[in-house]
């Protein structure tokens, strides 16, 4: 599964990485990327996404 992480942090490694699987989303620090990682469901992640571009998490 290929990780992605936001263009805005350049060469960084002080990020969250995302990868999609079916209808699961894993997110995982991109500074050990060999730990565990968490998985939710793609609505869970949606729903999270357009509560911070709505402004209710900051």
């Amino acid at each position: 599964m290929p990780w992605l992480k936001s263009s805005h942090s350049g060469g960084n490694d002080n990020c969250v990485e995302v990868a999609v699987d079916g209808h699961v989303v894993a997110l995982r620090d991109s500074k050990d990327t060999a730990r565990p990682y968490a998985k939710v469901s793609r609505a869970a992640w949606r729903h999270f996404l357009f509560s911070v571009a709505g402004g209710a998490v900051r």
